[in-house]
Formats: C-alpha cells, sequence, structure tokens
C-alpha cells in the first residue's frame, strides 16, 4: 500500500489518510495524490504518517495538495521524530504512536515507547523515562533530562542531557541547540562544546569508540529505545 485515504465513518469525523510502508527515497507527495485519487471526499484529514521521516516543506506541500482537493490537514500521528518536531514547527497538532513491533509478545514491557514532553524544562526539574524521550521545547541551564534511549529535542539544549542512562551505547542526543553544560550517553561523559553552533544545522551527539562526538544530525535514523 502506498498511501490511503479512508472515508469519515461518520458525519463530522474527519477523514483518515494513511501512509504504507516507508522506502528510502519514496516521496510522500506522490503518495498523498495518489491516496487522493480523482474525486476525493471533503472535510477534515487526520494524516498517520508511521515511520516516514517527513520535514516540513513534506508537510507544507502535502498540506497544499489537500487544501487544493477540499481537504484540511487537522492532525498528524507518527512514530518518527524527525516528523513529529517538523509537525511542532508548523503549529500542527501531533501524536507520538509507537513503532509496529515485529513481535508483539516480545515488546511487551521492554520500554519501546517514545515519551513527548511539550514545554521547556526547566532549571531544577529532572525529567527522566523508560524509553526514548521527545521534548518540543527548550532545556534550561540547571535542568536535567535522561532517558534509556535517545533524547530528542526540538529546541535549545543548554542542561544536562544523558541517554542511553541504563548502559545503551547506541543512544543519540539530538537538538536544534546542541551547548548543553554536560553530556552523557551511557558510561561516557563530555562537556558540551563551547563554540557557537552551526546556524540551521540540528546536531546529535553520539558515541564514537568511548568517546562522544558532535555531528550534524541523521533525519530517518530509527529510535534507540535503550
Amino acid at each position: 500500500m502506498v498511501a490511503r485515504l479512508d472515508p469519515a465513518p461518520a458525519p463530522g469525523w474527519p477523514h483518515r489518510l494513511q501512509l504504507g510502508a516507508w522506502q528510502a527515497g519514496a516521496d510522500p507527495c506522490e503518495a498523498v495524490l495518489h491516496a487522493l485519487g480523482a474525486d476525493p471526499p471533503q472535510g477534515r484529514v487526520v494524516m498517520e504518517a508511521g515511520p516516514w521521516p517527513l520535514q516540513c516543506s513534506h508537510l507544507q506541500a502535502i498540506a497544499q495538495h489537500l487544501e487544493q482537493a477540499g481537504l484540511q490537514l487537522e492532525e498528524l500521528s507518527s512514530s518518527e521524530p524527525s516528523t513529529l518536531v517538523a509537525s511542532a514547527a508548523l503549529g500542527l497538532r501531533s501524536q507520538a504512536e509507537p513503532p509496529a513491533p515485529e513481535n508483539a509478545e516480545e515488546s511487551k514491557g521492554t520500554g519501546r515507547e517514545l515519551h513527548v514532553h511539550r514545554g521547556t524544562v526547566r532549571a531544577g526539574e529532572h525529567l527522566e523515562v523508560d524509553g526514548a524521550v521527545l521534548v518540543l521545547g527548550d532545556v534550561n541551564p540547571g535542568a536535567r533530562i535522561s532517558a534509556r534511549g535517545d533524547v530528542l529535542i526540538w529546541g535549545r539544549l543548554r542542561g544536562i542531557a544523558h541517554a542511553g542512562c541504563h548502559g545503551a551505547r547506541n543512544a543519540r542526543i539530538v537538538a536544534l541547540q546542541l551547548r548543553p553544560l554536560q553530556l552523557r550517553i551511557a558510561d561516557a561523559v563530555a562537556r558540551g562544546p563551547e563554540e557557537p553552533p552551526p546556524e540551521g544545522v540540528t546536531e546529535q551527539a553520539r558515541l564514537e569508540g568511548d568517546e562522544i562526538a558532535i555531528s550534524a544530525a541523521q533525519l530517518g535514523v530509527p529510535i534507540s529505545w535503550g
């Protein structure tokens, strides 16, 4: 299935636009146009993006295609952090959804959940989650954030972040501005960089050997749950 538009189940309900399985290089706009067909219904739409890594430009183009067809994009759900970040940047209502597990029985109780925190984490606060965490806001100096898996921040990281706090060395820390007091990944510790961040570049911190290295973030990378 490339994409599918399911009509609203009852008057007043939104239609459901469901993107199919994501493949590298796939064009989400083409998938949406395929789902709309020649005579789509009118009204509100909730889009289920699943694991698709959608940027702001993708979402803006999709919303425009829907508007031209007489549809209004009302809400988006996704299991991909970069898509949730882009959705938040555009002010679109969004919901995090867990990825479909390969084995539902094996996934029970493993912490495979993306926790979404909306708002700034302020000085003196400690946000700690069992799984991965997406912060839609800043992490201020004096604040701490810890996660068993990845730490993903749509904002400025200026406090302390600890990814892989239970020992996951493949966890990473991603932020729009990565200038923390201290970074921790598993048992590795590093001070944040002192030079100004590159303009317009989302950065990530991850382990390379036994040291924490900072580079431009890679979108579409699977979440580490720890």
